[in-house]
């Protein structure tokens, strides 16, 4: 008798950690240090779904597997877009791929931003650097929804100018009557006419119900500590403000246990956490 090969989809199935290989599509630079690759995925038996605020395991050939956020847009599965900032081995032999090449694929993992369950809330979105990646698919699900919500609000700072990540998307985002959208930067330049400063000095600038709304924060953690006292000097509480955190993760399915946070793993309770529930932790020094 002979026996069948088992299908690619049976072998994934069988072994989490084996990943599919997505042939990359189109490979846009976005900073100095920030590119974005684009996945097609019509080449894939069906396609992609995903939630706001997951993040797939992306395997360089020869090098290792990096955690992150899906940036592309969940109402419109006909492509796969990872934003990747190069700060590691890894993440540079991905910035040194182009169009045709391949990469390993493994997910999507992880919880999600509450976007749905937010429904009736005014909506603010807080990001500071790379962490508007993670925050862009949530963005895209509230305007594709836009009269589920009340106000809607994005708070973006960065580094330098040159460092606004999607600039012509922002630029879109500032034309909307339906959208408050504040940019600061660290460090201005000659051509900056805007605010200088952290991002949360455009808190008390934004136009939200503390009482009735959602608040999404993505950037680095001492970033998203700051903001979460600001908005709760603001009104809100902290079971309404949610954080996204990719610390550590290694195996994306809570086996190798790196990313383990006091009695929490990111990448299975995470990386997406009520505040009220992860940040007594965040101060804990080599939790």
């Amino acid at each position: 008798m002979t026996i069948a090969e088992p299908s690619t989809a049976a072998l994934v199935t069988a072994h989490p950690m084996l990943p599919e290989i997505w042939r990359i599509a189109n490979v846009r630079r976005d900073t100095s240090d920030t590119f974005t690759l684009q996945f097609n995925t019509a080449e894939h038996a069906g396609g992609f779904e995903f939630a706001p605020g997951q993040f797939n395991m992306l395997y360089a050939f020869g090098c290792g597997e990096v955690p992150i956020s899906i940036s592309g847009d969940p109402t419109k599965p006909n492509t796969l877009i990872h934003t990747i900032r190069e700060v590691g081995p890894v993440t540079k032999a991905l910035g040194a791929l182009k169009r045709g090449d391949t990469i390993g694929v493994r997910g999507p993992y992880g919880t999600h931003w509450p976007v749905v369950e937010s429904a009736g809330s005014d909506i603010v979105l807080v990001a500071g650097g790379i962490g508007l990646a993670p925050l862009r698919p949530a963005l895209y699900q509230v305007l594709a929804n836009r009269r589920d919500y009340g106000q809607v609000v994005l708070l973006y700072g960065t580094r330098t100018p040159a460092d606004i990540l999607f600039l012509k998307e922002v630029e879109e985002w500032r034309a909307r009557f339906d959208l408050q959208v504040l940019v600061t930067v660290d460090r201005g330049d000659q051509d900056w006419l805007g605010t200088v400063g952290v991002v949360t000095r455009l808190i008390p600038l934004a136009q939200f119900d503390a009482g009735n709304a959602v608040a999404m924060v993505c950037g680095p953690e001492v970033m998203m500590r700051f903001t979460v006292n600001e908005l709760v000097d603001r009104g809100m509480s902290k079971d309404q403000i949610y954080i996204s955190m990719e610390r550590n993760m290694k195996c994306g399915i809570g086996l190798c246990g790196h990313c383990q946070f006091g009695s929490s793993f990111i990448c299975k309770d995470g990386p997406v956490f009520r505040y009220d529930a992860i940040g007594p932790l965040l101060p804990i020094r080599e939790l």
